[in-house]
């Protein structure tokens, strides 16, 4: 949702009308006529929540000057001091800016975690609940004064943000965890573009593009022009004029075939810019790639040809930033991933577009996770609210990424077992299975699957699915000591099993892995070379199997959870296994990007796949 095309130039500072501006005015430009409000920003905390009583809302309050995003908590996540910091507190964050003139603006926030308050000039002017998750402000600013943006972060209580259905499988990071852009609102707005691309028989390309038109104006006709651009290619869009109520929205479409398409695929990722625009008024900006995924039967097609995922599961966390990423912890993801030869990811949570940008240039596809995650088998027994926010959830994540051509499904739910919870899980994946269907058709729709309790029937939680993920511990939390041929054999049966339940469904094994530090023995559970030997033998072994649709590892990297989490289960299992509290380790690389032997292991591996 990108404004108008103006020469917006935005000045920003820390001050406050109390103490005056302390910054040097500073202005980015993005695409669309966004300007990028990255501060500086004065931060302070608030553990007693009082803040609100004292005036902070006006910006009356001084503390550390930083620039955005910031996670303030980012540091110190084990021992003591990471429980107290896991349990979260609350940050109040200002900054102030200009505008070149008088009209409507629109300020976005990319993220705020968990409880967001936002204050302009004083006044309070939205609330929003949820981390990775964009909300928007309208207001008219003035261009004679400096205007105080003040913002409350609230990210206590990780107990009952879980209760509340916002389970966090990680760190508790806080705060503007995601850019907060501003741009001007025009007479209309372009809105959740969407495209999908279809091959036929007969060569060339169909495409398909879509759009809501809101109007902020009177009843009016309303047309929107748009096009595809690639160098010196450029591919009309002709899309009708419509009618749209006051304050309403029509959905737009158009079709073209692309006699001879640069198709975007891992290895050749071509990239169009898709430019949309209603004269005058407004316009959005995105590159996009055309590309068609498509399931024929257990198979996956990716441009008609036979598509076999290799990869690596990432978290956004970055050493002293958490998930406040800057873009130099983005392209280091996006390296590391190029660095194991990696065709896709999988991610839990919905991806800052910054980094699906960049994994959509790196030609790297994304099993993307969206709406509630929850431990593995787990789900709350949920409200009609609830359930009403977990949809709600969905649908704002997949307007937010569906243009990106690196989104290879949506993956509803983490780890499910058998025919779902008795919480309703298994209506509400049916009922948003159908819904994407619907409203995203080129796209798969994908579970993840709990290994240790898989279901043995289609029941009705998977009519609508297209891809099975599967979670495959064996080696670590199962046959710990077995041999790898052991380990080879339990490994065929597992996937065997459920492609006997599920004959017609892609496959994918989405998680599998060990944890590896230095502080056990290199072959003993624990250690590196245990790690590297076990990768080595899942990804042989799944080579072998003809009928599966990839592997993913857990994890690229390691990353901050709970300072209660201790190994899980594997404590039981191997007595005297030294592992630290508070740091999944199963990454390919350390907290800080040290590659262990093990991403070297499955670097060579995955050279070697198609």
């Amino acid at each position: 949702m990108l404004g108008r095309l103006l020469p917006l130039l935005v000045a920003l500072g820390a001050g406050s009308p109390a103490h005056g501006a302390t910054g040097a005015p500073v202005a980015q430009g993005g695409p669309g006529g966004r300007i990028a409000i990255n501060g500086p920003w004065t931060v302070r905390m608030d553990p007693l929540a009082r803040g609100a009583a004292k005036g902070f809302q006006a910006g009356a309050f001084s503390g550390r000057v930083v620039h955005g995003p910031f996670s303030p908590n980012a540091v110190g996540f084990t021992g003591l001091r990471g429980l107290a910091s896991f349990r979260g507190t609350v940050g109040w964050y200002r900054t102030t800016f200009t505008v070149p003139e008088n009209r409507s603006y629109v300020l976005r926030f990319e993220s705020v975690n968990h409880r967001a308050t936002v204050w302009l000039d004083g006044r309070r002017v939205r609330t929003h609940t949820g981390g990775y998750l964009p909300f928007e402000i309208q207001a008219s600013l003035k261009a004679a004064r400096r205007h105080v943006l003040v913002v409350r972060a609230d990210w206590r209580d990780p107990t009952r943000m879980k209760r509340e259905g916002w389970h966090r499988a990680w760190f508790n990071f806080g705060g503007i965890n995601r850019e907060v852009t501003i741009r001007p609102a025009g007479r209309s707005e372009v809105v959740s573009p969407a495209i999908r691309t279809r091959l036929p028989a007969a060569g060339g390309a169909l495409v398909d593009v879509s759009a809501r038109v809101r109007n902020r104006g009177v009843q009016r006709t309303v047309a929107l022009m748009g096009a595809l651009v690639r160098g010196s290619e450029r591919i009309p869009l002709l899309f009708p004029a419509v009618s749209v109520p006051a304050g309403g929205e029509r959905i737009v479409r158009a079709q073209v075939r692309i006699r001879d398409p640069a198709l975007w695929a891992p290895g050749h990722p071509e990239l169009y810019d898709l430019q949309l625009y209603v004269p005058g008024e407004s316009s959005w900006h995105s590159r996009v790639g055309l590309r068609e995924i498509r399931r024929d039967g257990a198979r996956l097609l990716l441009n008609g040809r036979r598509l076999v995922l290799h990869g690596a599961s990432i978290q956004e966390d970055a050493p002293g930033h958490g998930d406040a990423l800057t873009a130099r912890d983005m392209d280091a993801i996006v390296a590391r991933l190029r660095r194991i030869h990696a065709n896709a990811t999988r991610a839990q949570h919905p991806l800052s577009p910054a980094l699906v940008e960049r994994l959509d240039a790196a030609g790297i596809l994304v099993w993307q996770g969206v709406g509630p995650v929850d431990s593995p088998g787990n789900w709350v027994e949920v409200t009609p609210q609830m359930r009403r926010l977990a949809r709600e959830r969905v649908r704002t994540t997949v307007d937010q990424l569906q243009t990106h051509p690196s989104i290879l499904a949506w993956n509803l739910a983490n780890e499910v077992a058998g025919q779902g919870h008795s919480g309703g899980q298994a209506g509400y994946i049916d009922g948003m299975a159908r819904e994407l269907r619907r409203t995203d058709p080129g796209r798969p729709v994908a579970l993840d699957i709990w290994g240790t309790h898989p279901p043995t029937f289609a029941g009705p939680m998977y009519r609508h699915i297209d891809i099975l993920g599967l979670t495959n511990y064996v080696g670590w939390y199962e046959s710990t000591y077995a041999s790898q041929a052991r380990i080879a054999q339990v490994i065929r049966s597992n996937v065997a099993s459920l492609q006997r339940a599920f004959p017609r469904r892609a496959i994918v094994v989405t998680e599998f892995g060990a944890e590896a530090g230095g502080r056990n023995p290199s072959l003993r559970p624990g250690g590196y070379g245990f790690q590297a030997r076990l990768l080595a033998t899942h990804i042989r072994t799944y080579r072998s199997i003809p009928a599966l649709s990839g592997m993913l590892v857990w994890a690229l990297d390691d990353f901050a959870v709970s300072p209660e989490f201790f190994g899980g289960s594997i404590k039981r299992l191997v007595p005297g296994i030294r592992l630290v509290r508070g740091l999944n380790q199963k990454g390919l690389f350390s907290y800080g990007g040290r590659a262990k032997p093990a991403a070297g292991v499955v670097a060579r591996a995955f050279a070697q796949l198609p």
